[in-house]
């Protein structure tokens, strides 16, 4: 017993961990590359769904036979070649069959086989039904011809095809996808006609760059209408590295005012598509939307209807933001790794895939002509046997009627072969008619002829090519079709900011000297009237749009941009400004501005300076703002105005000493930021103390009066009464009338 054992166990292989966890995970590695993730580049199957296709041929379920229970191809697919999980192949025969998924469909089913919206939602296999398309033929039509190699099934009790003798680079025309380890694959599908094109440039131009094959592969081509807005420099570079993306976005048109979209981009569902608008539509985020709709029928399988709320909705922008935010454009992976002929997978351009595809037809093409010489040959062989018989039929009969071997004395008698002399045994009595001598002369005579055309197309590599070529052009024409994904280029879609997305209702900001901010609806409001917290009041307002943001100056001179759509309501007393931003110690705000990118302010200090600025070079995504103004020490900021009609309007601004000065607004200049040019000539300070100071700045458009405030008392100063105080910029200005020589604030009427 002890011998027996340490005999056993002698026979046990030792070896270290290391290096069997190695091989261990190589050769798994390895069996999930070549015999399940990757497609091999010559049928452009992966393994399983080149046994589902056989498995139906198999079982006679061409396109015109009559359709059979899917469970019963996927038994025969996992009992005679794949012992895999029935659900997993039940999905791959489902994906050959799905037209929205699949280019050109290997199988045709009968049933539900899902819906391009829940690609998912098939029934079950034994439910539907299914058999080959018509296009099929593509990988089945020369199978039983010499033109592959056969390998036993995973039991050894039934051979299978290790490929299939594809006619078309089916590997670009429907594509692949699948996740191996370490390694991965995104063949995008394209068109037949395409690429039969560009593989027979190859033939006549076999130093054909990629550049040139492009010419005929304009890109790829999936199922659905979608358009490719990927730049044509962008898709050279794919095809010449083998890797890259392409963007699909949808199409729509008009309708009514409504928008219609007609076609979404590969494997996007248009339910998940109307999910994610209503979802922004929820969140207050696409207030230009009135309504979603989808009237998807069997006549238009996508027909999602978006309503604008007016006519005036920018459909161009909104649509673009839909781009931009939801599935209706999508970026697709490309990475064309194959397993080459050598069962090795690479990654591969456009030009190496085709050329290695059209090695292995030539291939394929060269067995299968001389499998074909052979049967005519052998054919041949065996018709001139016939005929030796038919000319002495009488001794043939005689030898067969007394010879105990006749076999053998045939043989002997005519100089003939064992096949011939076997064929001469087989014959039957009807056949000896005189009649069939002449049918196997003349079938010897069409053999002759054609076995001297197969032995002339083997004779030179040209004449395989030129077979080839024929064939490639023939099946274009029987399967090839029209492209369905138009190549347009297109801008890029570029979302909309929170200020576009927010509706543009008028809106008055309100500023309270202790920096309280506040929004009311409308332009109409008098700020003044508004009630304010104990110890505050009315300091500045600005009116403009909910979507505009808000710009808030403070006694520094920085400036900060509020969302004003966010802003507290007046129907209270606002919120305090400084909680939304971060000020310095110290800071008082001075006044508010709100606009388009384009207005224009003008901003002053008290100290006689100021200059133009434009709002945009305002704005700040900082909460602690930006410099504006440079404010020189013990000065102060007054309220900024509004600049409407730069061109003929006039700048006034009142000192403290009750003087005015006038001058053309054009005279001041346009800055970013600064301390600007001198408005109007004050007294230098004394003992560190002012004199005079600038109490108020207004900007006066052509042909409007200006309100001089004093206290409760005004007086209204027309154009012709403003002539006298227009004087050049930088003048020391001329005094009011009496009482208005303490003025507070100007105001511009009748513009």
């Amino acid at each position: 017993m002890q011998s027996e054992m340490s005999f056993e166990f002698e026979e046990v292989e030792r070896r270290p961990l290391k290096e069997f966890a190695e091989k261990a995970y190589l050769d798994y590695s390895m069996y999930v590359v070549l015999d399940r993730a990757l497609p091999h580049v010559g049928d452009g199957l992966k393994p399983v769904q080149r046994r589902i296709v056989y498995a139906m041929s198999e079982l006679g379920l061409t396109a015109g036979a009559k359709y059979k229970k899917s469970a019963r191809t996927v038994g025969d697919v996992l009992g005679k070649f794949h012992p895999h999980g029935e659900s997993a192949c039940y999905e791959a025969m489902v994906l050959l069959a799905q037209p929205f998924a699949t280019r050109y469909p290997l199988i045709d089913g009968q049933g539900n086989w899902g819906s391009a919206d829940d690609p998912k939602s098939f029934a079950a296999m034994r439910y539907t039904e299914a058999k080959l398309t018509r296009f099929a033929e593509v990988l089945l039509r020369e199978l039983r011809e010499g033109t592959v190699e056969w390998n036993s099934n995973f039991d050894g009790t039934l051979d299978e095809p290790k490929l299939l003798p594809a006619r078309l680079p089916h590997v670009l025309l429907n594509g692949a996808a699948g996740i191996a380890v370490g390694m991965a694959t995104d063949v995008p599908p394209h068109n037949l006609r395409e690429v039969v094109a560009a593989c027979v440039r190859l033939v006549d131009e076999p130093q054909a760059s990629v550049a040139d094959l492009c010419e005929h592969v304009l890109g790829p081509d999936f199922p659905t209408e979608a358009e490719i807005v990927t730049p044509r420099k962008d898709l050279l570079a794919m095809y010449e590295g083998g890797s890259g993306s392409v963007r699909l976005r949808a199409r729509y048109e008009r309708d009514n005012g409504a928008i219609v979209v007609t076609a979404l981009p590969y494997q996007v569902s248009g339910s998940k598509v109307l999910e994610q608008i209503a979802q922004q539509m929820l969140a207050k985020k696409l207030p230009m939307v009135e309504d979603l709709r989808d009237e998807s029928d069997h006549e238009n399988p996508t027909r999602l209807v978006i309503v604008p709320r007016s006519n005036r909705v920018d459909v161009e922008r909104l649509m673009s933001h839909l781009f931009a935010t939801t599935d209706l454009e999508r970026n697709y992976r490309v990475n064309m790794t194959v397993v080459g002929r050598n069962s090795c997978p690479r990654l591969g351009d456009l030009k190496s895939i085709l050329d290695e595809w059209l090695e292995f037809r030539i291939a394929t093409v060269r067995r299968r002509v001389e499998h074909r010489l052979d049967q005519v040959n052998d054919r041949l062989h065996v018709l001139d046997g016939l005929l030796v018989a038919f000319l002495d039929i009488d001794e043939v009969i005689a030898i067969i009627r007394e010879e105990e071997r006749p076999r053998q004395a045939l043989m002997n008698r005519f100089a003939l072969t064992d096949v011939q002399a076997e064929a001469i045994l087989n014959l039957r009595l009807r056949n000896l008619a005189k009649l069939e001598e002449v049918k196997i002369r003349a079938e010897q005579s069409e053999l002759s002829t054609e076995s001297s055309r197969l032995t002339q197309i083997l004779a030179s590599e040209r004449g395989v090519h030129m077979l080839v070529r024929d064939e490639l052009v023939e099946d274009a024409e029987r399967y090839g079709d029209d492209r369905r994904s138009p190549l347009v280029e297109r801008t890029a879609a570029q979302a909309l900011g929170d200020t576009d997305l927010t509706p543009a209702e008028p809106i008055t900001v309100v500023l309270s000297e202790r920096g309280w901010v506040r929004a009311a609806k409308g332009h109409e409001i008098d700020p003044r009237s508004l009630s304010y917290r104990s110890g505050d009041a009315y300091r500045a307002m600005a009116r403009g749009r909910s979507n505009e943001l808000a710009v808030f100056l403070d006694s520094t001179g920085r400036v900060y941009c509020v969302a004003s759509h966010t802003l507290a309501s007046a129907r209270g007393q606002g919120e305090p400004l400084a909680g939304r931003i971060n000020p310095p110690d110290g800071a008082t705000f001075r006044g508010v501005m709100i606009g388009s990118a384009d207005q224009l302010y003008a901003v002053a200090t008290d100290a006689g300076y100021g200059f133009i600025v434009r709002l945009e070079d305002l704005w700040s995504r900082n909460r602690a703002g930006k410099t504006c103004v440079s404010v020189a020490p013990g000065a102060n900021l007054v309220v900024p105005r509004p600049i409407r009609d730069p061109g003929d309007a006039m700048l006034a601004a009142v000192s403290s000493a009750g003087k005015l000065l006038v001058h053309p607004l054009a005279e001041l200049p346009q800055l970013a930021r600064g301390k600007g040019a001198k408005i109007i000539q004050l007294p230098k300070p004394k003992s560190g103390s002012r004199e005079e100071f600038v109490v108020d700045i207004e900007v006066v458009p052509p042909r409007a009066a200006l309100t001089v405030h004093a206290g409760r008392r005004y007086i209204k100063l027309k154009p012709s009464d403003l002539a006298h105080y227009l004087l050049g910029r930088g003048r020391t200005g001329r005094l009011l009338p009496r009482g208005f020589q303490r003025a507070d604030r100007l105001e511009v009427s009748g513009a």
